[in-house]
């Protein structure tokens, strides 16, 4: 097919391609919005006034990076890049160095502490731990998203993704109200694994920082053997 052939048909493509309308409206619009409530926490309560500054900072961070844990897992069976699943693995890095200098500052100078005195969030490892990852990793495939991924495509317009959220929602709540059974048949039962206080808070830093690191490489390695979008 000739040059000018080609051109003919871009331009022609082009004429049937609508420009898409402007968003900016919509944007100004909840600009002054989020500007209101904001304001009505400063003068209210400070906190939630920060709490919801950090919000809309963490929001448009994830939305202008793409990030999403859906897509850090599939992009590297798909088109064989790892930048999004090398993001989660730095920002790992950082909250483990983050919350062991946390965790050591409250509880690195008590001899025998218990784990209810160790801050955040510290769960029982079992078979429900694999059961709940297999069908969130289900979920996440079916739904085109994790639950960040889902937020940002709501707040960029995207409808059908509002029947995602619903169905968060409904699994939410429906998990909420089976959480006995689930904790009787199996969480309870399990074994909650804190390695500093076993080894200590230096050695289990250094280890899980060491596996980080290695995957890290390992995935950067594997991008540039298998990322088929570097060359286009």
């Amino acid at each position: 097919m000739s040059s000018n052939k080609i051109e003919e048909l871009k331009k022609r493509r082009q004429k049937e391609i609508k420009p898409k309308k402007s968003q900016l409206p919509y944007f100004f619009f909840v600009g002054f919005i989020s500007f209101i409530i904001a304001y009505y926490f400063l003068n209210t309560n400070i906190r939630y006034s920060i709490i919801w500054t950090i919000g809309i900072m963490i929001g448009i961070t994830m939305q202008r990076s793409r990030f999403c844990f859906a897509a850090s897992f599939r992009d590297p069976i798909m088109v064989g890049t790892t930048s999004l699943f090398r993001a989660v693995i730095i920002g790992l890095i950082i909250s483990t160095i983050g919350f062991s200098i946390f965790q050591y500052i409250q509880i690195g100078n008590i001899a025998n502490y218990s784990l209810a005195d160790v801050p955040g969030q510290i769960h029982p490892v079992g078979f429900h731990t694999i059961l709940g990852a297999i069908l969130f990793g289900i979920g996440m495939v079916i739904a085109g998203g994790c639950a960040s991924g889902t937020l940002i495509r709501i707040g960029e317009g995207y409808a059908m993704q509002v029947v995602v959220l619903i169905g968060f929602i409904i699994g939410t709540v429906l998990s909420s109200n089976h959480f006995e059974f689930w904790d009787k048949l199996f969480i309870s039962s399990s074994k909650t694994i804190y390695i500093p206080k076993h080894i200590g808070f230096f050695p289990a830093l250094v280890i899980q920082l060491t596996a980080l690191s290695t995957l890290y490489l390992l995935a950067n390695w594997y991008d540039k053997q298998n990322n088929i979008m570097a060359d286009l």
